[in-house]
C-alpha cells in the first residue's frame, strides 16, 4: 500500500468514526423543541405563505427577531424531505459538519503538511462538542461550516495571489461564506470584520497597480456581504420603519417591551450557565425562586430582603412588568455603584471563563450542576471528563499557536492574525452579553482545532504543504 493509499485509508476511517459519532448524538441526544420550533415556524410561513413571520392565534405576524438564513435552510430541507422532518435536517447538518472537518484538514495540510491535515481531520471529526450540535436544528453547525469555509477560502485566495493568479473564484467563495455566516447568526458579523481587512492588507502590499485596483478584492468581498444585509434592512424598513440590517440584541420586534432593569440586575451577579437556566430563561413566564440565587447576588442582608420583595412582586404575575423591572433597575444601580470593578471587569471575565471551560454537556441529559457529586456521581464524573477533554483541546491550541508563530506562520501571517483577531473579538463580544452559554464559544472551535493539530505535528516542506493531504 502506497503512502497516498494509507492516507486515504486513515482519512476514510476518521470520517467513518465521525459519522458514527454524529449518528450516535442524533440517536440519543436529538432535540426538536424550543428554538427549533421557532425556526421551523418561520421557515414554513416563508415557504408556504411568503411571509417572514410567526404564527399566532390571530394569524401570521411579521417579525425581524431572527435573521432569515437558518429558517431558509430549514425551509429547503422541509421542501425536499417533508414538512417538519427534523430528522432529515440533522442528517444534512451531519453531512455539512463532516465537510467542515475535511475543510479543516485541507487547510491544516496547506499550512503545516499532510500529517497536520490528517490530525486536524481527526480532531474535528471526533470532537464531541461540535458533533453534538449536528443533532439539534440550531444555527451552530451551519455557522461552523461557513466560518471554516471562509478561512479556507482566504488561504486559497492568498496562495493564488502569491503565485501571481487572481484567485477570483476563492474570493467569491470567501465573500459568499462570510455573507451566509452573517445571515445565519448576527454575531457572525465579526467574520467579515476580520477577513475584509485581511484581503485589503494583502492587496495593498502587492504594489503592482493603483491603490483602487489593489483595494478591489476587499471591496468585492465587502459588497457580497453587504448586499443581502441591505435587502434585509430594506425589508425591515418597509415593514417596521426601523433601521435593522441584522437582528435585535434581545430577539424582540419593534414595540415589544424589553426588561432592561432585570437584564442589568442579572449582570451584576451572573457568571455560570446554571444561572442562565434557572433565572435568565425562567424570567417572564415562570416564577423565580430565591434558592436559585448564589450568595454573590446580595451584598448585604438588606439587599437580600429587597431582592426577596422584588421577587415576590414579580411572582404575583410571573411575567415581566414595568413595576418589577423598575425595582430590578434600582437594585442594579445600587450594586453597580458599590462595586463598579466587579460589574465592568471581574464578572465579564468570570462569565467568559465559564463559557470556555465548563463541561459542554448542555445538550445532553446530564444535570447542569455537575459539581453535585452526591446527587449524580456517575454523571458528574462524565461531566468532569468532558471538561478535561475541552481543556485538552484548548491547551493544545495554545501550544499550536506558539509553534505556528515560531515557524513564521507558514508564510501566512495575515491569515493567522485574522484567525486570532476573530477569536479575540468574539471574546470581547461575549464579555458584554447578559447570559453565559457554552455554545457561544463554539464558533471559535475551527480555529481551536486547527491550532491543536499544529501542536501535534512538525511542519513539513513547502512542497508537501502544497499537495493534497489525501
Amino acid at each position: 500500500m502506497s503512502q497516498r493509499e494509507r492516507r486515504w485509508a486513515v482519512a476514510t476511517l476518521l470520517l467513518l468514526a465521525g459519522t458514527g459519532l454524529r449518528l450516535l448524538f442524533i440517536r440519543y441526544h436529538a432535540r426538536f423543541v424550543g428554538d427549533p420550533e421557532i425556526y421551523a415556524d418561520l421557515a414554513q410561513n416563508m415557504f408556504a405563505h411568503h411571509i417572514y413571520g410567526v404564527t399566532e392565534a390571530t394569524g401570521i405576524r411579521q417579525t425581524l427577531m431572527r435573521l432569515p438564513g437558518y429558517p431558509f435552510f430549514l425551509g429547503l430541507c422541509f421542501a425536499v424531505f417533508g414538512r417538519e422532518n427534523f430528522l432529515a435536517v440533522t442528517g444534512v447538518q451531519a453531512v455539512l459538519s463532516l465537510i467542515e472537518c475535511c475543510l479543516l484538514g485541507a487547510l491544516a495540510a496547506r499550512l503545516m503538511g499532510r500529517r497536520a491535515g490528517l490530525v486536524a481531520l481527526g480532531l474535528a471529526a471526533l470532537c464531541p462538542f461540535t458533533a453534538n450540535y449536528a443533532a439539534i436544528p440550531l444555527t451552530e453547525t451551519l455557522s461552523l461550516f461557513f466560518i471554516t469555509l471562509a478561512f479556507f477560502s482566504l488561504q486559497r485566495w492568498m496562495g493564488e495571489r502569491q503565485q501571481g493568479g487572481p484567485g477570483n473564484a476563492w474570493l467569491l467563495s470567501l465573500g459568499s461564506a462570510s455573507a451566509l455566516a452573517v445571515l445565519i447568526r448576527p454575531d457572525q458579523a465579526l467574520l467579515p470584520m476580520v477577513v475584509v481587512p485581511a484581503v485589503l492588507w494583502v492587496g495593498l502590499r502587492e504594489r503592482k497597480a493603483g491603490v483602487l485596483k489593489r483595494a478591489l478584492p476587499a471591496a468585492s468581498v465587502a459588497l457580497i456581504v453587504a448586499l443581502p444585509l441591505l435587502l434585509w434592512g430594506i425589508r425591515n424598513w418597509r415593514v417596521f420603519h426601523v433601521v435593522q440590517p441584522l437582528a435585535p440584541r434581545y430577539a424582540t420586534d419593534p414595540g415589544e417591551p424589553i426588561s432592561y432593569g432585570f437584564q442589568r440586575w442579572y449582570k451584576t451577579w451572573a457568571i455560570d450557565f446554571k444561572s442562565t437556566v434557572d433565572v435568565y430563561w425562567t424570567y417572564d413566564g415562570s416564577p423565580l425562586a430565591m434558592t436559585d440565587l448564589p450568595p454573590r447576588a446580595f451584598d448585604n442582608a438588606a439587599q437580600r430582603q429587597e431582592t426577596e420583595r422584588v421577587y415576590a412582586q414579580y411572582n404575583d404575575v410571573s411575567a415581566a412588568n414595568p413595576e418589577s423591572d423598575d425595582a430590578f433597575a434600582r437594585l442594579a444601580a445600587q450594586r453597580i455603584a458599590a462595586h463598579p470593578l466587579r460589574y465592568y471587569v471581574l464578572l465579564p471575565i468570570a462569565k467568559l471563563a465559564d463559557m470556555w471551560l465548563r463541561p459542554r454537556t448542555e445538550l445532553m441529559k446530564i444535570p447542569i450542576d455537575w459539581w453535585n457529586w452526591r446527587a449524580h456521581p456517575k454523571r458528574s464524573a462524565f461531566s468532569v471528563g468532558y471538561a478535561l477533554l475541552n481543556a485538552l483541546y484548548l491547551a493544545l491550541a495554545w501550544v499550536g499557536l506558539w509553534r505556528w508563530r515560531r515557524q513564521g506562520w507558514s508564510g501566512y501571517s495575515v491569515l493567522a492574525y485574522a484567525m486570532i483577531l476573530f477569536v479575540l473579538l468574539r471574546c470581547v463580544l461575549l464579555a458584554t452579553i447578559d447570559n453565559s452559554e457554552p455554545r457561544y464559544t463554539l464558533e471559535c472551535f475551527p480555529v481551536v482545532i486547527l491550532l491543536a493539530a499544529f501542536a501535534l505535528v512538525r511542519q513539513e516542506t513547502s512542497a508537501e504543504c502544497a499537495e493534497p493531504f489525501c
